[in-house]
């Protein structure tokens, strides 16, 4: 089995734009990102960006034996490395980019999600194309679901090839009526996790107010 840590950084180095970090998230952070999805009680349950699996693993780990989880990776040496690294016949892995996910979720069956766990780098994505995995998201777990997001404190997002404050907060109190956070100073870097519930309009986009 390849070493995670080793396909991680030859990713980061070959493809930073879309892995977005320069280490593997930490035992800690899928830990916070994980505990308020409440995986006990799920069937089924979606993660964006699935890495080298350290969330993955964490996820599965707390979900009922008839649950599944859908993973998205378009990455192909993760999915090779989480291919190799997970036999549990819970796990789906997706090869399709996020803003699929509504109709790949659709396409297995399924109408609503239980939770959402997104490592994606959303500050390397346009407005548009995080706005619109953010009404995928709202459309998928509706009043009941919740959904997870990390972000680095140092808060980056590129605008025109320019490095900019992005203060994804404001963006995520459009879409969703109660926006949690907590800080993870045990991970390379230290990261904040959003516990997201309550889609204000599941289904809609809403453009009003400061964008980002």
């Amino acid at each position: 089995m390849k070493n995670n840590f080793t396909t991680f950084v030859r990713s980061a180095i070959s493809n930073f734009k879309t892995t977005g970090a320069v280490a593997p998230s930490s035992r800690f952070l899928a830990r916070a990102m994980v505990k308020p999805l409440r995986l006990n009680k799920s069937k089924v349950v979606v993660e964006l960006g699935c890495g080298t699996g350290v969330m993955t693993h964490e996820m599965l780990d707390r979900m009922p034996d008839d649950a599944k989880l859908l993973g998205f990776e378009i990455n192909p040496e993760f999915s090779e490395l989480l291919k190799a690294s997970i036999s549990d016949s819970r796990f789906v892995l997706i090869d399709a980019r996020a803003e699929m996910l509504h109709a790949e979720v659709e396409r297995r069956g399924y109408k609503h999600v239980d939770a959402v766990l997104s490592s994606l780098a959303l500050g390397f994505f346009s407005d548009e194309l995080r706005r619109g995995i953010l009404t995928e998201i709202c459309r998928l777990i509706g009043d009941t679901g919740t959904f997870t997001q990390f972000q680095y404190v140092h808060s980056m997002q590129v605008i025109d090839g320019k490095f900019t404050r992005f203060k994804i907060a404001t963006l995520l109190k459009q879409y969703f009526k109660s926006v949690e956070r907590k800080l993870v100073t045990v991970n390379i870097p230290p990261a904040f996790v959003y516990e997201c519930r309550g889609p204000i309009t599941a289904g809609m986009n809403p453009r009003s107010g400061n964008k980002n």
